[in-house]
């Protein structure tokens, strides 16, 4: 029985989750914050900085390893035939000869204008400013993607608004059909009111081909298969009577601060600087420090090694006594043999070392050319900072004013949409009771459709826009 019990929580405990996962499938409720992860996961221009970023940092790291001594080894073999130099006696011979040489050399520059150090700092601060425009790429995605998921609250907001106003002109529709039946009204005041029920179905198709299009939109920024049936994660309401307290002088000063396009700016006018520093080391002598060792090795080389003393009769004669007697002569006996490969090969061996010293007198004024290139484009990026702060600055008062307008006009239409809704609700009674016409109702019901709409509309229009400004101060946006 208690092993019954426990297969059978087993088996529920598995439906279970079954059901969960099944649920979360089909919810597949998005948050802002997945949102942007996903889009910077996924976002061409993003990778592609990142990619930059990267080559960056190799240049960087090997900027570093050019200041090392460099160690190169060579190795050499071949066959001379017929009449050459023996590389082993340096004389000449008739026969083949196989031959080998070996090196290992190393040089480090001891000074060079600072070239090598410069180049360092330039290639350090190219490589930060690329971390800078990888964040501005995500940082521009993350605006975008605020931007498509308020839509698509906002859209899906007045989709839900105009069904309940179509529920509410069909609601009338049935009443007035009921009343017409027993001739207890004008036959016009159902056709107005079937009229505007026809409308409001007109503006649920629009208002949800426009809550697709949002969502389009929003999976293109993600680079994602786009899903009709995904749902967002509402905002929290506090978030629509947020009061924004800086004024755009503070915004601007937190925004030179923090926002990556000025630091990405002001790091490539820098590394520029650093260019020209570089440029200018060129013309400064090169003093560097060298050193090889060297071997090499001949099939033709010989060893001769002394065996004894014999004494051998010549060709030559004395004459003794009128007498011809042979001279003898003494000869030292040899042994020839080859030279092994390892004897010569540490035989052979030789190093040397040198200090090298190269003044630059006249390369057709190359170097002049390279520091003036480098002189323009810092020019070129002094005037891309201070343009990209003075831009910055009017974005940022241009984004305030938006800001401020958007409140306003948020607020405004909070006053409109409670004094049309008590003129709707007004209406509807005096409708409803026989003693108002269908001309009154329908004014007072669009003109509350409309401003609902509206106070929709001024609701995520006021929460992009202050998301824009945390956006320049460099403030989480989610």
């Amino acid at each position: 029985m208690k092993t019954n019990k426990i297969i059978s929580t087993i088996i529920i405990a598995v439906c279970l989750n079954n059901i969960l996962q099944a649920q979360d499938k089909s919810t597949n409720t998005l948050t802002l914050k997945l949102c942007v992860e996903t889009g910077i996961a996924n976002n061409l221009q993003v990778l592609q900085s990142d990619l930059q970023m990267q080559g960056a940092q190799v240049n960087y790291k090997q900027a570093k390893m050019n200041m090392l001594p460099d160690l190169n080894g060579s190795a050499g073999h071949g066959i001379n035939q017929g009449r050459s130099i023996d590389p082993f006696t340096n004389s000449y011979i008739n026969q083949q000869v196989n031959f080998a040489s070996y090196g290992l050399n190393s040089g480090v520059t001891l000074f060079n204008g600072f070239t090598l150090q410069n180049s360092v700092k330039q290639n350090r601060l190219t490589y930060e400013a690329s971390k800078m425009d990888l964040q501005q790429q995500k940082d521009n995605l993350t605006i975008n993607i605020i931007l498509a998921y308020l839509q698509v609250l906002s859209s899906d907001d007045i989709l839900s608004q105009l069904h309940n106003q179509a529920d509410l002109s069909k609601k009338q529709v049935d009443r007035l059909e009921q009343l017409n039946k027993e001739g207890a009204i004008s036959p016009s005041q159902l056709s107005d009111l079937k009229g505007q029920y026809a409308n409001d179905q007109l503006n649920i198709i629009s208002a949800q081909n426009g809550l697709e299009s949002a969502k389009l939109i929003l999976c293109q920024l993600m680079n994602t298969p786009y899903d009709r049936n995904i749902s967002l994660e509402r905002l929290d309401a506090a978030a629509f009577v947020v009061k924004y307290e800086n004024t755009p002088d503070k915004i601007y000063q937190a925004a030179l601060q923090q926002f990556a396009l000025i630091k990405a700016a002001d790091l490539h006018k820098q590394s520029a600087e650093k260019g020209v520093q570089v440029a200018r080391g060129g013309l400064f002598p090169t003093l560097s420090l060298n050193g090889s060792v060297n071997t090499s090795y001949s099939n033709a080389a010989t060893a001769s090694t002394f065996l004894n003393t014999t004494d051998v009769t010549s060709s030559d004669y004395v004459i003794v006594n009128g007498t011809q007697s042979p001279v003898i002569r003494k000869q030292s006996n040899f042994k020839t043999d080859k030279i092994s490969y390892s004897d010569q090969f540490n035989n052979n061996r030789f190093s040397s070392v040198s200090l090298n010293l190269r003044v630059p007198i006249f390369n057709s004024f190359q170097q002049r050319s390279r520091i003036k290139l480098a002189q323009l484009n810092l020019k070129n990026n002094d005037l891309i900072f201070k343009t990209t702060k003075t831009q910055l600055q009017q974005s940022i008062e241009q984004a305030h004013i938006n800001m401020m307008t958007a409140s306003d006009r948020y607020k405004t239409l909070l006053d409109q949409v409670a004094a049309f809704r008590e003129s709707f609700n007004a209406a509807e009674i005096r409708f409803n009771a026989g003693v108002g016409n269908s001309i009154d109702y329908l004014t007072a019901k669009n003109n509350l459709d409309r401003s609902t709409i509206n106070l929709i509309n001024a609701k995520y229009d006021f929460v992009l826009r202050s998301k824009v400004l945390d956006y320049y101060q460099g403030k989480q946006l989610w």
